[in-house]
């Protein structure tokens, strides 16, 4: 009886050897053939998705869905810079290029989103400016521009393109041409909007030009020291497109009221957007510009009457508690604001001679 046992245990051990050594170098196979398939189709989509859309599939999926939920979100420069006349500015100034690749790339994805529809299908200048927004080289990209804009002279996202790459001073006249013709073409598609696809995704792309180019006449106002036609200007969009944030119209207009010294508007400004109810638009913190504006300016109101010596002895009101809580706040948002804060950094300086009608002086300021 145990005789027949020990031959029964033999008989499986050396099964479950020579299946082991029949099958594992076979199920390894199939592994390593199934992981190169399926990385030839990855990479075969992520080729094509690149070629149709001008951007990584897997990073927008990343961007989209992953980062925000693993709390880790690219948060884009508000000040949004012009590339001709002021990021050129700074590369000539300092020998290096002020836009990463993926500052580029950022900013194309935001160009396509707002500026192109499946409606242009079909028409030349349209469809030339969908390669210009996804080209990478700037002389191409210019190139087309003109292209589109001698097929049509009233295409305005062409004019948009020119005035903010090609022209190295007098952007605002540039954008005043454009202003006229988008305001021309939106009321236009007012009068044919209807809930067909077709008409709401030209009605999207129209406003969205319309809005641009606003905010981009506000930005040279500002430039150009007209602060109260800046600020004019921006108040008016978000009174005529409050649930609008799509261009950081907010953060720009609270850095005017802060330029203006206007500090009372700016806290009413910050109070009422700040996020908390029933407010829709901005949700604090959203950027280091409100983050920081409301600490200083929360830190301004007490800074008058506080002292070292008597906080000592009684410790901190209210007041400057949510002071310091603010401060706080923005400096963990942002720890390398105040690094870089005005004084602590001579790369800010640049040429102060500019031409007539040009923005002026630029000030050079870090990415936020």
């Amino acid at each position: 009886m145990l005789l027949s046992s020990s031959k029964v245990n033999n008989a499986n051990t050396n099964f479950l050897l020579s299946a082991t050594v029949l099958w594992v170098p076979v199920f390894y196979v199939a592994l390593t053939g199934t992981s190169s398939f399926l990385s030839g189709l990855i990479l075969i989509f992520e080729w094509w998705y690149f070629k149709k859309y001008g951007t990584s599939f897997i990073e927008q999926i990343s961007l989209t869905h992953i980062y925000p939920l693993l709390d880790c979100k690219v948060s884009r420069n508000p000040y949004s810079l012009f590339r001709g006349a002021e990021y050129q500015k700074a590369a000539k100034e300092f020998g290096k290029d002020p836009l990463t690749y993926y500052d580029m790339n950022l900013s194309a994805q935001d160009h396509q989103t707002f500026f192109t529809c499946e409606a242009d299908a079909g028409k030349p200048e349209y469809e030339l400016m969908q390669m210009a927004w996804r080209e990478r080289n700037p002389e191409e990209r210019i190139k087309k521009a003109r292209e589109a804009l001698a097929k049509n002279s009233e295409c305005s996202t062409a004019l948009i393109l020119l005035a903010e790459e090609e022209c190295s001073s007098i952007i605002e006249k540039m954008f005043k041409q454009a202003y006229k013709i988008s305001e021309a073409s939106l009321r236009r598609s007012q009068q044919i909007h209807s809930h067909n696809p077709t008409q709401d995704a030209i009605y999207l792309r129209d406003i969205h030009a319309f809005i641009f180019i606003r905010r981009r006449l506000a930005m040279c106002a500002r430039k150009l020291g007209k602060l109260k036609e800046a600020i004019k200007i921006m108040r008016e969009l978000i009174r005529e497109y409050p649930n609008l944030n799509l261009f950081n119209i907010h953060e720009n207009l609270i850095e005017c009221y802060l330029e203006a010294q206007q500090y009372a508007d700016a806290q009413a400004f910050l109070t009422k957007y700040d996020g908390k109810p029933p407010s829709r638009y901005i949700h604090y913190p959203k950027s280091a510009t409100i983050c920081y504006t409301a600490a200083l300016l929360k830190a301004r109101q007490v800074a008058e009457k506080f002292s070292p010596d008597i906080a000592s002895r009684r410790g901190l009101n209210a007041a400057e508690l949510n002071a310091v809580e603010a401060i706080h706040r923005a400096v963990e948002f942002n720890p390398h604001v105040p690094r870089v804060s005005p004084g602590k950094s001579c790369s800010r300086r640049m040429t102060s001679r500019a031409p007539d009608s040009s923005l002026g002086s630029v000030k050079i300021r870090k990415p936020i």
